[in-house]
C-alpha cells in the first residue's frame, strides 16, 4: 500500500518513508498538492529497471518489423478536371 506524504513531513520523517518504502512499497511525495516522486525500495527499482528492454529489440519485435517500407516510384496521377 503506497502512501501519500506532503514534502515537509517527509523530510521530517526520512528514516520512515524509506522504511515503509521497503516494506510496504512505493511511498509518494507531493509538493505543493501535486504528486512530485515516488520513493521505492532498491530491489523494486532494479526489477522495474531490468523488464525494460531496449527499444530497438522492441521495434525488431513488432509485427510491423517486416513491412516494405520503400516509396512507390510510379508516375503521378494526372489530374481530373472537375
Amino acid at each position: 500500500m503506497n502512501t501519500i506524504w506532503q514534502i515537509q513531513d517527509a523530510k521530517n520523517k526520512l528514516s520512515e518513508v524509506i522504511n515503509r518504502a521497503v516494506t510496504q512499497g512505493p511511498q509518494v511525495i507531493t509538493r505543493h498538492g501535486e504528486k512530485t516522486v515516488v520513493v521505492v525500495a532498491y530491489a523494486e527499482y532494479e526489477t522495474l529497471r531490468k523488464s525494460q528492454g531496449k527499444l530497438s529489440a522492441f521495434f525488431r519485435a513488432s509485427p510491423l518489423a517486416g513491412l516494405d517500407l520503400t516509396r512507390d516510384q510510379s508516375p503521378t496521377r494526372v489530374g481530373i478536371e472537375l
